[in-house]
């Protein structure tokens, strides 16, 4: 019932297409069951960030050719930021409750939303971003660009996200400082990875955004 109710609303407000609605409603539901109510309270605050953070200086993306489609995020855009926790969560319940997959998951929620705080607050306040390799000058939203305000953006959502997870149970309040660590190191590395292999065609931004969230977890994983 839960998953339906906040699926709903998700579709409502088009923070997904109906793909990506479908989509959310089995990672939704696997959080909860596997992970519980800490796990979608932490999933609710990552879709809330997005949601707010998308629709800032919406038209000022659109001039840049950024903004993401009005009708939300498509399902291939959902399970890349999605996915790992999901795994992570699936993985905590048959492996009889082991606590370090609940930090995976936290830290994979927490560099979801880092990673889209941080683009979409970034490309709303400057038109200008640096490369993270070389650190020229590139124009806002280009892949592997960042900036002062979209980092700092970023490690804020990270932050929240963990603080949400940790209050609500789920996460040890011990590894608050390890979640937040690794989903900002995720961040980066998604940077890093936009700006290498996404511009050179390698990788997709789906694929980078997924493999960011595995970093994170990983990351998580060693620091636990």
């Amino acid at each position: 019932m839960v998953t339906v109710a906040f699926t709903a609303l998700a579709r409502s407000v088009r923070g997904v297409s109906p793909s990506g609605a479908c989509t959310g409603a089995v990672v939704c539901y696997l959080l909860y069951a596997s992970a519980g109510l800490g796990a979608f309270l932490a999933l609710v605050s990552v879709f809330v960030l997005a949601w707010i953070t998308t629709r800032l200086g919406y038209q000022r993306k659109q001039a840049l050719g950024t903004a993401e489609k009005r009708d939300g995020r498509t399902a291939s855009q959902v399970l890349a930021n999605l996915g790992t926790a999901a795994i992570a969560a699936a993985l905590y319940a048959v492996t009889g409750g082991k606590t370090v997959f609940l930090l995976a998951v936290t830290a994979a929620l927490s560099e979801a939303a880092a990673d889209t705080v941080s683009s979409e607050l970034g490309q709303a306040s400057s038109e200008q971003a640096r490369l993270i390799t070389t650190w020229e000058t590139v124009p806002a939203g280009t892949d592997g660009g960042i900036s002062w305000a979209g980092t700092l953006a970023g490690i804020a959502g990270a932050a929240v996200v963990s603080l949400v997870s940790a209050a609500a149970g789920m996460l040890p309040w011990k590894w608050l400082g390890p979640a937040i660590v690794a989903a900002v190191a995720g961040m980066v590395a998604d940077s890093y990875l936009g700006a290498t292999l996404e511009r050179r065609g390698v990788l997709n931004n789906d694929s980078v955004n997924f493999l960011s969230t595995v970093v994170a977890a990983g990351i998580a994983g060693l620091l636990a």
